[in-house]
Order: C-alpha cells, then sequence, then structure tokens
C-alpha cells in the first residue's frame, strides 16, 4: 500500500477530534457525579517515558447533562462548565508507593463486603493522560463497575502517526504494569480484576506472562477475571502468551467485532488477515479457555471501544446479569449458564450481542 494512503487511513480513524486534557476545576466537587480514580504511570507529566511508577488519586468529576459514552472536554477560551464537561476536582500525588497502597487498602476496606475488588483499567493506543483517565470514569460511571477503580497510565504519545512507539511503549512498560497488578492484588480484602484496551490489551498480556515466566503464581492466581476489549493482538502471538501464562485467571472475557476500523487497519499494517479483538469465530482460539463476547453489531464511527461508546450496548451491559457478573465477587452461586460456562470454560465460547438482545 502507498504510504500517502496509509497515512491517510490512519488521519481518517484519528478524525481531527480535539485532544482530550486535564481540567482542575475544584468547584466541580460539588458535583454528585464524582468518580474517584487511583492512578498508576510510568508516564511523564508531559506524556514522556519515565523509569519507574509515580501514584496518585484523581477526583473525576462526570457532568450529568451528557449522553452515555460520551466524553465532551471544555472548549477552547470558554469558562469550564461542571454540568457539562469532565473536570479533575481534586489530584493528589503520592510521594512514596508505600503511602500509596496505605490510602487504596483504605478505599477497599471501606467499601462493603463482597465489593471489595480492585478494578484494574489499561488504555489504548493513541491516548492522552486525560483521554485515559476520562475514558476509565466514564465507564465507571456508565457501568457502575464495582469495586475500587486503578488506572494504568502507559507513555502513549497520543499521536495518531505514532503506531510503531507505542508498540516500543508497550513493551517498556511491562515492569510498571506488573508492580501495579501486584499493588491491586496486594490491597486486600478482594482480588484484582483487569480490564484493558486495544494496545493495552497487549501491554496486559506481555505483564502476565512475564510474572508466569518469572513464577509469580501466588499474584496470577489473585487476579479474578480478565476482560480485553477490542484487543490489538496478532492472534498467534496471543496464542503463546496464554502457552506461557499457563493456568488462565477465570473468567477470562474477549470482546470483538469484525467492523473495527481500527483493528482492521492494525491487521493492514500488520499484513495479517484478523487481529484478536476483530475475531468473529472463536475458531482460531478454540482450544483456549475464553469467552468470545461479539459486539460489532453496535459499531459506531471506527468501531473500536463499542462497550464504551455504544449507549445502546451500555444499557444492555449494565442490565445483563450474566454478563455483568463477569466483574462481580460473588461468582459462587447464582450466576446465569452463560456466566458458569465462562468459570468453568476449557474451551471457547462465544456469544453474539445484538439490538434485539
Amino acid at each position: 500500500m502507498p504510504g500517502r494512503i496509509l497515512v491517510s487511513l490512519l488521519l481518517l480513524l484519528a478524525a481531527c477530534a480535539p485532544r482530550g486534557e486535564i481540567t482542575v476545576a475544584p468547584e466541580a466537587a460539588r458535583l454528585r457525579h464524582v468518580e474517584r480514580i487511583y492512578v498508576a504511570s510510568n508516564r511523564t507529566p508531559e506524556g514522556s517515558r519515565q523509569e519507574g511508577v509515580s501514584f496518585g488519586r484523581v477526583d473525576v468529576s462526570v457532568p450529568p447533562e451528557r449522553r452515555p459514552g460520551t466524553i465532551t472536554y471544555p472548549r477552547k477560551g470558554a469558562r469550564p462548565d461542571p454540568q457539562r464537561d469532565f473536570l479533575v476536582s481534586e489530584y493528589a500525588r503520592f510521594a512514596r508507593p508505600e503511602d500509596f497502597q496505605a490510602d487504596l487498602r483504605r478505599a477497599v476496606a471501606a467499601r462493603p463486603p463482597g465489593d471489595r475488588d480492585v478494578v484494574l483499567f489499561v488504555h489504548g493506543y493513541n491516548n492522552t493522560f486525560a483521554e485515559g483517565l476520562y475514558r476509565f470514569a466514564q465507564i465507571e460511571r456508565d457501568l457502575s463497575l464495582p469495586g475500587v477503580p486503578l488506572h494504568f497510565s502507559w507513555p502513549s504519545r497520543g499521536q495518531p502517526l505514532a503506531y510503531a512507539a507505542d508498540r516500543d511503549s508497550v513493551l517498556y512498560s511491562r515492569d510498571g504494569l506488573e508492580r501495579s497488578i501486584e499493588i491491586a492484588t496486594e490491597a486486600g480484602g478482594g482480588r484484582a480484576i483487569l480490564v484493558a484496551h486495544s494496545m493495552g490489551a497487549l501491554l496486559l498480556m506481555e505483564s502476565l506472562r512475564q510474572m508466569a515466566i518469572a513464577g509469580e503464581r501466588r499474584t496470577l492466581d489473585r487476579i479474578g477475571a480478565v476482560v480485553l476489549l477490542s484487543p490489538d493482538i496478532d492472534v498467534g502471538v496471543f496464542r503463546t502468551q496464554v502457552r506461557a501464562i499457563g493456568r488462565l485467571p477465570q473468567p477470562f472475557v474477549i470482546f470483538t467485532s469484525g467492523r473495527d476500523r481500527a483493528l482492521n487497519l492494525s491487521a493492514l499494517i500488520s499484513a495479517e488477515p484478523v487481529r484478536l479483538g476483530s475475531l468473529t469465530d472463536a475458531g482460531p482460539v478454540a482450544d483456549l479457555p475464553v469467552m468470545l463476547v461479539d459486539v460489532g453489531a453496535f459499531s459506531t464511527g471506527d468501531g473500536h471501544f463499542n462497550v464504551a461508546t455504544s449507549p445502546a450496548l451500555l444499557r444492555i451491559l449494565a442490565q445483563a446479569q450474566e454478563l455483568n457478573s463477569v466483574f462481580s465477587e460473588d461468582v459462587g452461586g447464582g450466576v446465569g449458564p452463560l456466566t458458569r460456562a465462562a468459570l468453568h470454560a476449557e474451551r471457547a465460547a462465544q456469544i453474539v450481542i445484538s439490538p434485539a438482545f
């Protein structure tokens, strides 16, 4: 493919939308809709790579006047409006990892019994710090996820033409994510639920593989679920990662879509027919203990984050007890047949969700 055509496709996917930035507005704390999110990051405030992991806690104000699945930023030159804009009402940094861990443990202990998981989210390619953080806050609000949210922010360039640089940053970030997973599982009282989007799923799988090779089974066995959203991973690479990890955390759920334009472009760049997140047939992973959930019927825009951006799909996921129980601590009883299949899967299962679900 001529280079200028590839560049045009990448710019088309970027859609020239304004990029997300952090806007601090303490007055937004007065709103009811504030999501407190713990943050671990190996990126500097400017977005470049940082040695080691820094820790913080961010209160994100989610505006009440918006459609589910949407994120709105303050207009340039306009006064921030807590009724309309995503804003940060408080941003606390921790000088020492021990202080962060203690604060996280207190947050977990303050949750009611049965709701003391830590939900760790890893953003994808071409994300600024604000975009990953606000997206997690939006998912938290729209899906009412249980547990304490922890966001791992890796140094994506936040540029549509920096795909290769972001792939290198994924490899750079494996140690940082591994440390963050350890902190999440050690928070006490519950388990860690790991959720990763797009290229962030590659980072998550690489970190889990690294932990398995190092013999860190204690941490791996305290992972309560893994959810990959539109994973930008070569199917063959995924299979080698699974073999290295060995006993996969269960349930292990993969949201896919054959209408994902971003993953179809990634497959084209990689000279492969399909990526893991664009599978429409479980055949290539049929022997693995995973569950594929096809949400291609809800594609809008580039179709790369349907789980977070489709109002119709958000309503279904928020109300579908069997799928929501993937995030639930009480997996021992009262679950439906689909979740039970995921929890005890020996071979891949597949669900297709349509608007008529």
